[in-house]
């Protein structure tokens, strides 16, 4: 995977980007956020983006979309990048069970993004309030919050309070907050 080594800050002077990727920009800059910003091929897994974070010097969280089983419920869950994700430790938290991830149909109709490039940005998008935003209080300790501007050739490094407390506001979805546990690993 190609990963440019320059890191930029803010957002991109020119180039081919898609309408959806510009207005995390615009979103952003109206707000005042400083960020930083790394470009690269499609980066659609944590493993893909090892090579980005050693660019931003940081590290990029999950986001994972899920559905209840009716598909009536969907939630966004913001989670450390090294950590594992099991259902059943976030279900009881939230009183839904079995959960799974949410269809690429669901993610472009609810959030304008597609497979690969989840992101908390995409909640800007979410205009009926439809997904419910879910944080693991363990990506809270972390300085920056790393995620896609909506599609998956571009990461953004913010700063944790700035997201927290400026962007996630702005968004109009308050958070959730769940503890999920780590699990030691099996050798």
């Amino acid at each position: 995977m190609y990963v440019d080594q320059n890191l930029y800050h803010g957002r991109p002077a020119s180039g081919q980007r898609l309408d959806k990727e510009l207005r995390c920009y615009d979103l952003l800059d109206r707000l005042g956020l400083a960020y930083d910003r790394a470009d690269h091929d499609a980066a659609d897994t944590i493993e893909a983006c090892a090579a980005v974070e050693d660019v931003l010097g940081a590290g990029i969280c999950k986001n994972l979309f899920l559905t209840n089983r009716q598909q009536t419920a969907f939630y966004l869950l913001l989670m450390p990048g090294h950590k594992p994700f099991r259902t059943k430790d976030l279900s009881h938290q939230i009183g839904s069970a079995r959960l799974s991830f949410a269809s690429p149909e669901h993610m472009r109709e609810l959030l304008d993004i597609t497979p690969g490039s989840v992101s908390v940005l995409g909640l800007m998008n979410d205009h009926d309030h439809r997904v419910r935003l879910l944080i693991d209080r363990d990506l809270l300790d972390d300085t920056y919050l790393c995620c896609h501007p909506c599609i998956n050739t571009s990461t953004l490094k913010l700063r944790m309070t700035d997201a927290v407390d400026v962007l996630i506001p702005a968004l109009a979805h308050a958070p959730t907050y769940v503890d999920l546990p780590v699990y030691e690993q099996q050798g």
